[in-house]
C-alpha cells in the first residue's frame, strides 16, 4: 500500500465529534458566571412561567435556587435555523501541518472544529443547521434539520475533508456564493468560514455575492480566518524565502524583512477596507487567529443567537 496515499486520504481528526465536545465543555465552565441568560449548563434555554399554563416544563431545580419559575424550552420546535458555509480551497490548507491537534490548527482545520463546536451547541438547543462547502466547486450542500441522523451526516462530511497535498487551486467565491444564497429560503443565521483570499474575480463582485446572503433577512456572520503571526504580521525568519501563492502558482524570492513593513501596511488597508465593506453591508465581520483559542467563534456565536430570535 503507497503510505503516502493512505495519509492523504486519512481525517482531519480521527473523533471530530469527541474534539467538538471538548470545545464547548471547557466553554460552558467558563460561562456559568456569564450574562448569557437563558442558558443552563447543558444549554437548556428558559422562560418565565406565567400562570395558567401547563407545569410539566417547570424547572424546579432552578425553582430551589431562584425562587422563581421558570420552564425548560428545549423540547419544544426548532428555534433557529443555521448555516455553515466552509471554504475549503488551497490557501485554507495554510500553515502546512504534518499532524493537526486541537492545539496546532491550519486554518481548513480550524474552520471544520469551529463547525463541528456550533453544531454540538445547536444540537443541544434542538436547532436546525445546514452545511455548505466548496472550493473549485459547490462540492456539499445541505439544509437545515434538526435531527440526529442529520447531524451525524453533516460530521461525517466534515471528517471527510481531508489532508489531501493537493486541494483544488482557485476558488470562485463569488460563484459559489451566489449560488448557496439561492438555496438558503428561509431565513436564516449564516455563518461564513474563509480566508477572503481569490483572485478570479474582484472585491466588488464578491460583496455583492455577500450582500445576496442577506436575502430574505438572513444574519450573516463573516469569521475571517487566519494564522495572525505569518498572514497578519508577516513574522518569518530573515533568510533567503521563496513564497508560493498555492492557488495561482506564482513565488517571489526575497528575505522577509525587506518587505515586512509594506506588507503590514497592506495587509492593514485591506483588512479596513473588508470591515468598512461589512459595516455597509450589514454583515458582521470577526477575525479569528487560528492559534487562540476557539472562544470567540462561539461568544459570537451564543450573541447572535440572543439577537436573532
Amino acid at each position: 500500500m503507497d503510505l503516502r496515499s493512505e495519509l492523504h486520504s486519512a481525517p482531519l481528526f480521527q473523533n471530530l465529534e469527541l474534539l467538538a465536545n471538548q470545545i464547548v465543555e471547557g466553554f460552558i465552565s467558563g460561562i456559568h458566571k456569564s450574562p448569557f441568560h437563558g442558558f443552563s449548563a447543558e444549554f437548556a434555554e428558559h422562560k418565565i412561567y406565567n400562570t395558567g399554563e401547563s407545569t410539566k416544563h417547570i424547572d424546579w431545580k432552578l425553582y430551589a435556587k431562584t425562587d422563581k419559575l421558570y420552564t425548560k424550552r428545549y423540547e419544544e420546535e426548532t428555534n433557529l435555523r443555521c448555516h455553515m458555509i466552509l471554504d475549503n480551497s488551497a490557501s485554507m490548507y495554510y500553515p502546512e501541518i504534518k499532524k493537526l491537534s486541537i492545539n496546532n490548527l491550519n486554518k481548513i482545520g480550524f474552520g471544520v472544529l469551529a463547525i463541528a463546536a456550533l453544531m454540538n451547541i445547536l444540537k443541544k438547543q434542538r436547532d436546525a443547521v445546514g452545511l455548505s462547502v466548496f472550493s473549485d466547486s459547490y462540492s456539499f450542500y445541505a439544509s437545515e434539520k434538526g435531527s440526529e441522523r442529520h447531524h451525524q451526516m453533516l460530521l461525517a462530511k466534515l471528517s471527510e475533508i481531508s489532508l489531501d497535498r493537493k486541494p483544488a487551486k482557485q476558488t470562485e467565491i463569488y460563484t459559489y456564493l451566489h449560488q448557496i444564497a439561492e438555496k438558503i429560503k428561509r431565513r436564516s443565521l449564516v455563518f461564513l468560514f474563509t480566508d477572503m483570499f481569490q483572485t478570479a474575480t474582484s472585491d466588488e463582485k464578491l460583496f455583492d455575492a455577500m450582500r445576496h446572503l442577506k436575502y430574505n433577512k438572513h444574519e450573516v456572520v463573516l469569521f475571517h480566518l487566519l494564522d495572525n503571526e505569518t498572514e497578519l504580521h508577516f513574522n518569518f525568519e530573515n533568510t533567503p524565502k521563496r513564497f508560493v501563492d498555492v492557488e495561482t502558482g506564482r513565488h517571489i524570492d526575497l528575505y522577509a524583512d525587506s518587505i515586512k513593513e509594506a506588507y503590514e501596511g497592506g495587509i492593514s488597508d485591506y483588512l479596513n477596507d473588508l470591515k468598512l465593506k461589512c459595516a455597509q453591508y450589514k454583515i458582521k465581520y470577526v477575525e479569528v487567529d487560528i492559534r487562540q483559542p476557539f472562544t470567540k467563534v462561539l461568544n459570537t456565536f451564543m450573541i447572535e443567537r440572543q439577537n436573532f430570535l
